[in-house]
């Protein structure tokens, strides 16, 4: 079913594209250089040195810490 639409953190990630000029995987790699920083840290880390919202924020550290098996 490759119609299927996109959910959760997921979603976010055409947009971050597009907003930030830069794939998900680079915002993915900052996150995981941040650990074992919480959830909040990397979150406010993204907004503060790199300009993120805080929707796209929260969508890529939620999304890398559930891949990563750290949720």
């Amino acid at each position: 079913m490759a119609d299927e639409k996109v959910k959760g953190p997921a979603s976010y990630f055409p947009s971050i594209e597009k907003t930030y000029g830069r794939p998900v995987a680079d915002w993915q790699a900052l996150v995981r250089a941040g650990y074992p920083a919480k959830h909040m840290a990397l979150v406010a880390m993204l907004k503060a040195e790199h300009g993120l919202g805080h929707g796209h924020a929260n969508a890529i550290v939620a999304h890398t810490l559930a891949q990563d098996g750290l949720k």
